[in-house]
């Protein structure tokens, strides 16, 4: 099931590289979807879930907690780092010289570990139970489309030819499916499951909230794209309703 769902993701990364190949003029819409899919997951799944969860406690707060903070912040550190955010190409503006391929493919590459680890988080979620890997799924699927689009975005800014952002956008499709795959090898006791699942809810939250919305506004910092984020949410509120019986 984890890797069936997986192969959603291969096709949604994909459908986001066209885009960004082709045609921008809904981007927005469709990005202000996917982070409040995001954001309904980790509020409506998987935050009860670490916390029905969680055992380990640090100094009295919920090690799976910390975790979440931590995933938060490690992958803040890390875009700031390592510019994994790709800039829009009209902030490079005057700044030519900026633009640079090995930029683009290692910030592309980024991205793709990223994807890697997307899918290594359907797959633990399975092993959780079968609702929580149906509600990571629907939000990675959601999400792999800015991806996709990212992926191509950061290739494109950076002076790299459109047959090396086919590329990393096929790299960026496959690897969630491979991460998936990488899961059916071995299993996590229950406390190490949650541990990952908040650091996993911690990059989904920085990602909708850091990433994603600020895109989906940067344009068009319109009200159609906040009820777009509010669809979403409401979307996987019901979603996450229907799979617990509610």
């Amino acid at each position: 099931m984890a890797l069936l769902l997986s192969l959603a993701t291969f096709f949604s990364t994909g459908i986001g590289g066209i885009v960004a190949l082709r045609a921008k003029d809904r981007m927005h819409l469709v990005l202000g979807l996917a982070a409040g899919v995001m954001l309904g997951l980790v509020a409506f799944d998987l935050l009860p879930e670490i916390a029905h969860a969680s055992s380990l406690t640090l100094a009295g707060v919920p090690a799976a907690m910390i975790a979440f903070a931590a995933g938060f912040l490690a992958l803040h550190v890390v875009e700031r780092a390592f510019a994994l955010h790709p800039a829009h190409e009209d902030e490079y503006g005057e700044h030519a010289g900026h633009r640079h391929r090995q930029i683009g493919l290692a910030s592309a590459s980024g991205l793709v570990g990223h994807s890697f680890l997307d899918g290594v988080g359907i797959g633990l979620a399975f092993q959780v139970n079968t609702g929580v890997g149906v509600a990571v799924a629907i939000a990675v699927i959601a999400h792999d489309f800015a991806d996709g689009l990212n992926t191509v975005t950061v290739m494109l800014v950076h002076k790299n030819n459109r047959r090396r952002a086919v590329v990393m956008l096929a790299l960026d499709a496959l690897a969630p499916v491979l991460g998936a795959a990488s899961t059916l090898l071995f299993t996590l006791p229950e406390p190490v499951l949650a541990l990952y699942l908040g650091l996993f809810a911690g990059f989904l939250l920085y990602l909708a909230t850091a990433d994603i919305l600020p895109e989906a506004h940067a344009r068009h910092p319109s009200r159609l794209t906040l009820l777009a984020t509010l669809a979403g949410a409401t979307a996987m509120f019901g979603i996450v309703g229907a799979i617990n019986g509610g």
